[in-house]
């Protein structure tokens, strides 16, 4: 019998499982008899057997049975489907052996060959299939902080896998890394090697104690306070002020790294710093010392700008952070570079370029160097969009055209910097919900470039599920269809367009649909956009809503209908006009309503229409730590009744602080103010207190007061109880932010005030929490507050705490 063997290392798995192949050998031989085996059969290609006659004997004779031996897992039938060898066909040695080389290919196969055996003047053809060992048992010993469950999640394997001997070692790391992060710094894990032949991986654990930090200290900081720099890093005694932080030493070799940064950024070019922890006799605290060498702090002597001819100096220079006399640092350097060229750039130098040095011209002097290449100005050739399947291009270019990005202007490309990264790539973006956008010079005309615009389209409409809860409306669900980018046009010509979401897309309009059920208030609207009414900047919006609320002594609803136009300015000021119609329906009054609520009982039909400025200029929607935003308008309503009210809201940001850290410490003050002009009904009046008003007070509960009234029963010494409504309103916010140990948690002090047409000035202050976790709660944050009321007048109602929650599923 002659057996010949085919290793075939080609098809096998990709890095280190090349290796692995050899593993199942281990079972019945050593490692050097593995390996001068491995050699035989790679080089060799025989395995010598009982010699049953010569290779040229058995080719003249045909195939009377193909066999195969050694499968367990993997079947026979599959095995044959592989193989080109058939019965009756005539033996062929070179074909056996490429059908070795399929059969190793299957998953799961370690290496195959084959054997023949001569009866009856035939050839019996035995595939020989080895097997791939599996991971039959995974165990962990010793484990008890952590669950066997999340240890083996950490695995690059598991039970029922084919056992990769590579995979399994690396598991020691793996899991050494997790116990590491959860303070265990002194585990042991080692694996059980004997028990890998029959499948059987062990994981011996140490844990060892969960080591706390207790201390962390700062020695040689003398220009940075100490307490600066602990919050710049992660390792600290406290988290949260009352939870502990556990000892781990990657965090550590991160804050050792975030420090130099610190020190390098203050000008302390020479700075050196070093770590040393050492732990309890128990092992189960941690004191971390962070020594610091600072060295000194290097100022600019002088600053040299070359190559510029277009830019004088004093125009480059100007909005620089880097200043003769000033201290140096790496990273003003760069923004300085980065401020250079991007005045070259906006301008249409394409290809300009700013290199950046420094030399160093005596003890803690430094020479800031500037060199320009400015090459060519161009202005923009034509705009050449691709990738944009669903979207339109014009879409697109009118975005481009409102941001002067156009043919003939210059090639700004500070803004579109062919990276994703320049502000007009971000806008594009942000309006068509691309999953990324590129817009890069290209061709090769004199004077010109055109502008190719690459989009990578990405998931314009979503149905979100949500829920919140505040101390203002109770519990709030939330269902809401959003698309947008959506087109009234594009009627389906399918009902499977329709299914599939490719009917009414493209336009770059939006529609949302929101369903909004809660314990105290229901809502429902269905609004629709056009931005961009006629291809100019003008936005079209239309909506419709219906409003339940319970107020204090009536049910109130709202059936409305709206429309408006908003004309957008390149200065960031947008001025409108808009209409509403709607009906409010006052019912099911309290016994003891007052006679002013009772005036207005059933439905009441308003017709408004309003003119209005606004300007933004913050640097956030959910969180702006610099700007102010302005809104004022006047609306005139006619109907069942006729009256007027004017409004304005003004809001400023200021960033007070930044740490180490670049937490931001920001100032937020608001002022409001609103009058009637006329004799408006109770439900379009003012009414002050809550969230986002006087905090300190009850959700609507300053305001004017209406005498208890009942038509058919007089009361006996009626109160003003329920409010009506106030005439006027005045209110003043101000409230300062401070970021604690963490970015996702700010403590909260404030001070509101106010006042209406009765009574006298409300204020009050009080301290919060905001927390904000996108991931989890979405992009609005929560707020948690507690306020209490300096001045009141005696009909106030108030309230202590207040918070507002929500979040997306």
């Amino acid at each position: 019998m002659a057996a010949h063997i085919q290793k075939h290392r080609d098809a096998r798995a990709q890095g280190h499982k090349n290796v692995g192949k050899l593993i199942p050998l281990y079972r019945c031989l050593s490692e050097w008899f593995a390996f001068i085996f491995f050699i035989l059969v790679v080089f060799g290609g025989y395995c010598p057997a009982q010699d049953t006659g010569s290779a040229s004997d058995l080719e003249q004779m045909r195939i009377s049975t193909i066999e195969t031996k050694g499968n367990v897992t993997i079947s026979t039938a599959k095995i044959l489907s592989t193989v080109r060898a058939r019965t009756g066909q005539l033996f062929d040695a070179d074909s056996a052996t490429e059908d070795t080389r399929r059969i190793a290919r299957i998953d799961g196969v370690e290496y195959a060959y084959y054997n023949t055996a001569v009866a009856e003047g035939a050839v019996k053809l035995t595939f020989v299939v080895v097997e791939k060992n599996l991971v039959r048992q995974l165990v962990f010993n010793g484990n008890k902080q952590i669950s066997s469950g999340k240890l083996a999640k950490e695995l690059a394997f598991k039970q029922g896998d084919y056992l990769d001997v590579f995979l399994v070692r690396d598991g020691i790391g793996r899991l050494t890394e997790l116990y590491h992060k959860r303070g265990h710094a002194f585990v042991e894990i080692s694996l059980d090697e004997a028990g890998l032949g029959q499948g059987l991986v062990v994981y011996d654990i140490k844990e060892g104690p969960r080591v706390k930090v207790r201390q962390v200290e700062f020695e040689g900081s003398e220009s940075i306070k100490s307490k600066e720099l602990a919050k710049a890093i992660k390792t600290r005694s406290r988290k949260f002020l009352f939870w502990p932080v556990y000892y781990d030493q990657q965090v550590i070799s991160e804050d050792l790294t975030k420090l130099q940064d610190v020190y390098q950024k203050k000008g302390f070019l020479d700075a050196k710093i070093d770590v040393d922890s050492r732990f309890s006799e128990d092992n189960k605290l941690a004191y971390v010392r962070f020594a610091i060498e600072e060295g000194p702090v290097y100022t600019i002597e002088q600053i040299i700008i070359s190559g510029n001819e277009f830019f004088d100096d004093e125009t480059l220079t100007e909005g620089m952070k880097l200043q003769v006399g000033g201290f140096y640092s790496k990273e003003r350097g760069d923004f300085d570079r980065r401020h250079i060229l991007s005045r070259y750039l906006e301008r249409g130098f394409v290809d300009a370029q700013v290199r950046h040095r420094r030399s160093f011209t005596g003890p803690g002097k430094v020479t800031a160097q500037f060199e320009i290449t400015e090459g060519k100005q161009f202005r923009i050739g034509q705009v050449i969009i691709t990738g944009n399947e669903s979207t339109h291009d014009k879409v697109i270019r009118r975005i481009l055209d409102e941001e002067d990005f156009a043919p003939g202007q210059w090639f700004n490309a500070d803004i579109a910097r062919g990276d994703g990264t320049g502000e007009l790539e971000k806008t594009v973006q942000r309006s068509v919900l691309a999953e990324s956008i590129f817009i890069k010079a290209a061709g090769t005309r004199r004077d010109r470039r055109d502008a190719q615009v690459g989009i990578i389209e990405g998931q314009t409409g979503s149905v979100m599920l949500g829920a919140g809860v505040t101390s203002d409306s109770g519990l709030i669900g939330n269902l809401v269809f959003d698309q947008r980018n959506f087109d009234i046009t594009d009627w389906p010509r399918s009902f499977g367009e329709l299914i599939t979401g490719k009917a009414f897309k493209g336009a770059g309009q939006r529609l949302r649909i929101a369903l909004e059920p809660g314990t105290v208030q229901d809502s429902f609207s269905i609004s629709f956009t056009e931005p961009y009414l006629f291809d100019k900047p003008v936005s079209l919006d239309v909506a419709g809503s219906s409003f339940e609320r319970y107020r204090e002594a009536y049910n109130e609803e709202r059936l409305k209908g709206y429309f408006g136009f908003e004309k957008r300015y390149k200065d960031k000021w947008r001025r409108g006009v808009s209409f509403r119609v709607e009906t409010v329906d006052v019912a099911r009054l309290d016994g003891d309503a007052p006679k002013e609520i009772r005036d207005v009982k059933g439905e009441n039909d308003l017709l408004g229409a309003r003119l209005y400025i606004r300007k933004d200029t913050t640097d956030s929607r959910f969180t702006p730590s610099t700007g102010y935003h302005f809104n004022a308008g006047y609306e005139q309503v006619g109907g069942d009744h006729t009256f007027g009210i004017l409004s304005g809201t003004q809001r400023w940001y200021k960033t007070l602080y930044q740490d180490l850290a670049d937490r931001k410490t920001v100032l937020e003050v608001k002022l409001h103010g609103a009058t009637v002009v006329g004799d408006a009904p109770p439900f379009e009046k003012f009414y002050a207190g809550g969230t986002g008003s006087l905090r300190g007070f009850d959700y609507r509960g300053v305001s004017t007061r209406g005498l208890q009234y009942n038509p058919t029963t007089p009361i006996a010494n009626p109160e003003r109880k329920d409010p009506i409504g106030s005439d006027w309103i005045l209110l003043g916010n101000a409230e300062v932010a401070v970021p604690l140990t963490e970015e996702v948690i700010s403590l909260l002090f404030f001070v509101d005030s106010g006042t209406i047409d009765s009574g006298g000035v409300r204020a009050s202050v009080g301290t919060g929490l905001q927390i904000l976790i996108p991931q989890w709660f979405g992009p609005v944050p929560m707020r948690f507050e507690l306020a209490a009321p300096l001045m009141k007048d005696d009909e106030d109602e108030t309230r202590v705490f207040s918070f507002s929650v929500g979040a997306l599923f």
